[in-house]
């Protein structure tokens, strides 16, 4: 197999200089001095049915995602024992030799499985990373995660596909009523999105990050906004999450136990526009790991992405043409590499090549 197509961060940490491809232009790379003011958000009286904490959450929300789309919440009912477990096995996979690794080798057109750094897709402005990505839908009677790692990874990793499976069905219950919350906010039915994304796959991905010898070059993951609807993500207390606000980088602080949630693309449309899907990117240590567990919340693929008819009238007109989350998802896998401006250039793609 050519070498150049699989990133071994054992070899890349003993060069003394980060190779080109992994180099980025100096606008991704100006630093962060401050903190990002994102919400902490306690969700025990909204999952408790009170109905005044609700209201005081989803106005807290609506201020968040009308400026940038990111906050934290707390007290969201994923176990903390969970996380920790989760990190474990994610450790024991990205611990392995290459040659293990690659067993479980994301495929040309595929989205599942393990990718060094997208050498497999990109050439230039790599990221600095390794990554383990499968499916997680909860319409069929076999534990499809379980499945996965087994299949993939053999017995030695049927216990990770057990965690996971855990982890990914509290994610999408958190997600469920985090998007319940964002109906709330934008003050349509709190059901209303319900049906759009009860039966999508969605997508879970660990990300590991290793020390790099030249952090001022590199980045962890460029400068992209989410194509999909919601993120749900655990970072590690290394801290690396940047987020680009009122044009500058702001950083989002690790907090313990707290899960930070941010607005994809998918969900900008589903807002009319109202809500904003920010720029962001995670930023590498030069002494130090970073780990991070990714769960993105994704409609059914075939269910109709359209703004609801009462926020459309109010705004007075329709922001986005009516698509398919699999319109969105071979676009942005076959054609364009996500960043800022996925979703006019995906507007733009979906009018021209329509018939």
């Amino acid at each position: 197999m050519d070498s150049s197509l699989f990133f071994d961060p054992s070899l890349l940490k003993s060069q003394p200089t980060v190779p080109l491809n992994f180099v980025w232009p100096k606008e991704c790379l100006e630093d962060s001095h401050e903190e990002l003011q994102a919400p902490v958000l306690d969700l025990d009286g909204f999952l408790r049915g009170d109905n005044e904490a609700t209201l005081h959450t989803a106005n807290l929300i609506r201020k968040s995602c009308l400026s940038h789309g990111f906050f934290q919440v707390i007290n969201h009912g994923v176990d903390s024992a969970l996380i920790r477990e989760a990190y474990d096995q994610m450790d024991a996979f990205f611990n392995l030799p290459i040659h293990r690794k690659l067993n479980a080798l994301k495929t040309q057109g595929s989205l599942w499985g393990y990718s060094g750094a997208h050498a497999d897709r990109f050439a230039s402005k790599l990221p600095w990373k390794e990554t383990l990505s499968f499916p997680f839908h909860d319409n069929s009677l076999d534990p499809v995660v379980t499945n996965y790692f087994h299949s993939t990874l053999g017995e030695d990793f049927q216990q990770a596909g057990v965690v996971f499976q855990k982890y990914c069905e509290a994610m999408k219950g958190l997600a469920m009523k985090v998007v319940e919350l964002l109906a709330i906010s934008l003050g349509v039915d709190r059901l209303h999105y319900k049906d759009l994304f009860e039966e999508g796959c969605s997508i879970m991905r660990c990300n590991y990050y290793p020390s790099c010898q030249q952090p001022s070059l590199a980045l962890g993951t460029g400068p992209h906004c989410d194509p999909t609807s919601v993120t749900i993500l655990h970072q590690d207390d290394v801290g690396g999450l940047d987020v680009f606000v009122d044009k500058k980088w702001q950083t989002v602080k690790p907090r313990p136990n707290a899960l930070v949630v941010n607005i994809g693309d998918t969900f900008t449309a589903l807002s009319n526009g109202r809500y904003k899907s920010c720029l962001h990117r995670a930023m590498v240590n030069e002494y130090k790991d970073r780990r991070s567990l990714a769960f993105f919340l994704c409609p059914k693929e075939d269910k109709v992405v359209r703004a609801p008819k009462d926020i459309v009238l109010k705004d007075g007109t329709k922001q986005y043409p009516d698509f398919t989350w699999s319109n969105l998802l071979e676009f942005t896998q076959k054609y364009y590499r996500a960043d800022e401006d996925t979703l006019p250039n995906f507007t733009k793609w979906l009018i021209s090549s329509k018939p």
